[in-house]
């Protein structure tokens, strides 16, 4: 049984964010920070990346580790209520993520998948970006 009324519930579901969300925020405060300059949400490429270099031709998507089905201790938690119904949307949208993947891969893009965990200390984003290979070599020097 959920904790909440329906009416909570929907209140609750509908407050959540799809586009500048905290960790996103959290990045992209990051690249800048770095040096990068980004396009946001693009409509015209597959799977609308959160954060777009052009110049690096590269997308990066910032994804909610239980939206998306991460294998950290936030991905992997089962809601007590309706679970077959949240076990199809998420799946559907781990499905959804590999073929916007494999279309931007196809396109000549690099994609980056940054999850909700690795936003919240800023040592562990960098290390994310690095081994991604943005690094602030790659930025443009300021003068």
């Amino acid at each position: 049984m959920d904790v909440h009324t329906r009416e909570q519930r929907s209140r609750n579901m509908a407050a959540i964010k799809g586009a500048n969300t905290k960790p996103e925020m959290r990045v992209r405060s990051l690249l800048h920070s770095m040096g990068f300059r980004f396009r946001l949400h693009r409509k015209d490429l597959p799977g609308k990346p959160d954060i777009v270099l052009p110049k690096h031709r590269t997308v990066i998507f910032v994804h909610g580790c239980f939206w998306h089905s991460h294998a950290c201790r936030w991905g992997t938690v089962v809601p007590k209520t309706r679970q077959d119904f949240w076990a199809v949307k998420r799946r559907d949208t781990t499905e959804r993520d590999s073929r916007n993947v494999a279309a931007l891969k196809t396109a000549g893009w690099s994609v980056i998948t940054i999850w909700e965990c690795d936003t919240r200390q800023a040592a562990d984003l960098l290390v994310v970006l690095d081994q991604a290979g943005l690094t602030s070599s790659k930025a443009p020097h300021r003068s």
